[in-house]
This record gives C-alpha cells, structure tokens and sequence, in this order.
C-alpha cells in the first residue's frame, strides 16, 4: 500500500503545483470560463487524493480493494483532470480528446461505487449477525 500513498502524494503534490500555477501565473492568460474548468479539474484531483488516503489507510479495506480503488481513481484523474490541464494548460485541441473528460468521471463514479458496495455489505452482514445472535439468544 505504500506504492498506492506514494503515488496519491505524487498526484496531492502536482494539484498543489497547478493550483499555484494557475492562480499566479494563467490569470492574465486565460479567460474565466478556462481558469473555472482548471480549477475543476484541480479541485477533483484534490477531492479524490484525500479519498485515497483515507483508501490506502482504513484498515477494514482489504488489499485488493485498496488497490481496485486506487487504480480506478489513480485512472480518473488522469483521464479527468489530465484532460482538462491538456486542454487549457497544453492547449491540446478539445476537438480530439473531448471523450476523455468523461471517461475520467466515470472512472471516479466506478471508484465510489466500490466503497458504496463495501460499506452496504459491511452493515447488511452487520444486521444479519445482529440477528442471528438475538434469535439465538432469544431461543
């Protein structure tokens, strides 16, 4: 799990990089609607990296979870945030990668529903002990 922390610190350290990049040094460069669509794709970088710390450190996660997560999102952000920072920051043709955007916001929906799915079986299998011990205790 050290690999998964070292490489969210990697995308925490570069969303720092480009916030102050963007604040300090695009503002006169580019328009609002531009600086609003950077500052998206930076905040969605930062959102899902403290979600990554708390993946790669909750101890109830199995491995294999830790990384099904952190690969999902590790791919979202490249696809999401990198997509928008090629546009804006590379001026990369929006024309020629206007599909990868989403497939990043899907990346990171897939992420939460894999948290959603361990969480709601964690508390249905909660009930169902629950329950069994009371029948059992009331037997």
């Amino acid at each position: 799990m050290n690999k998964n922390l070292a490489i969210t610190c990697i995308f925490g350290l570069i969303a720092i990089i480009l916030g102050a990049f963007t604040t300090h040094g695009l503002q006169d460069v580019l328009t609002t609607r531009e600086m609003s669509s950077l500052e998206t794709g930076i905040r969605y970088q930062i959102y899902h990296v403290i979600v990554l710390l708390f993946v790669n450190t909750h101890s109830p996660f199995s491995n294999k979870l830790k990384n099904y997560v952190s690969y999902v999102f590790f791919f979202g952000i490249v696809l999401f945030s990198g997509s928008i920072y090629a546009i804006h920051i590379l001026n990369y043709p929006v024309k020629s990668i206007w599909f990868v955007t989403p497939m990043g916001g899907l990346l990171f929906m897939i992420g939460w529903i894999l948290m959603i799915h361990f969480f709601l079986f964690k508390v249905i299998n909660k009930k169902k002990v629950n329950k069994i011990i009371t029948d059992s205790i009331l037997s």
